[in-house]
């Protein structure tokens, strides 16, 4: 009797769904051998989160072998992002189980003002920030989220180079930076350098080997 089982079927439903074929179970694996469980991320959204920042990071992090949920701040999975994509989330972050190694957080108005607006989300993010795991934000989220929360004080950070957020950041990234890196903390840009964040992200989890072999695969240059 043939063992062989059939793959899924890959489509492409609506509204879109950030989807990642799990891996099958090890049942033709080798005695003693222990395979290492994947870094468990997670990316949160709102209404009106950008969608391009959402799509890097979940991706990105993705082609490393990471465990990523996208998570919904919002009372429904699906969501509404900022140029008129919807996109449909794995949970809810009232139901996310933490601990996670990351949190990432697209940026994106208003989605920023929703994610800082999650007191579920907020508790996470301090959790994760005073356990020494990895946050990370992007676009408009540094300053909107994390700096409204007090989780930047201290840490040199970038983020979308409008006045109104900069002046948010106490402790501000070189002015050409498009990626900062402060400890735990990575912070990035905008749509157009978010992979070049989530790639810091994976370099965070994996190591720059890891980074360096994705960001080739994805055509990126890496500074």
């Amino acid at each position: 009797m043939s063992d062989h089982t059939s793959k899924p079927a890959f489509f492409v439903p609506s509204p879109i769904q950030i989807r990642h074929p799990r891996l099958p179970s090890r049942v033709n694996a080798r005695p003693h051998m222990t395979a290492m469980a994947p870094r468990r991320v997670l990316v949160t959204i709102g209404t009106g989160s950008e969608e391009i920042e959402t799509a890097a990071a979940v991706d990105t992090l993705r082609r490393a072998g990471a465990d990523v949920t996208l998570a919904s701040v919002e009372s429904s999975l699906e969501v509404n992002m900022s140029r008129g994509m919807s996109y449909k989330a794995d949970i809810l972050v009232a139901d996310a189980t933490p601990p996670y190694d990351a949190i990432a957080l697209p940026g994106g108005m208003p989605g920023a003002e929703r994610l800082r607006d999650s007191e579920k989300l907020t508790a996470l993010l301090k959790d994760a920030a005073s356990s020494g795991r990895i946050v990370a934000a992007v676009c408009a989220s540094p300053a909107v989220v994390l700096a409204s929360h007090g989780l930047l004080d201290g840490v040199d950070a970038t983020c979308y180079p409008a006045d109104g957020f900069v002046k948010q950041i106490v402790k501000k990234a070189e002015a050409d930076v498009v990626v900062g890196k402060d400890g735990t903390f990575i912070t990035g840009t905008g749509p157009g350098t978010a992979i070049k964040w989530a790639l810091a992200i994976v370099e965070a989890l994996y190591g720059k080997e890891k980074a360096d072999k994705i960001a080739s695969d994805m055509l990126v240059t890496r500074d």
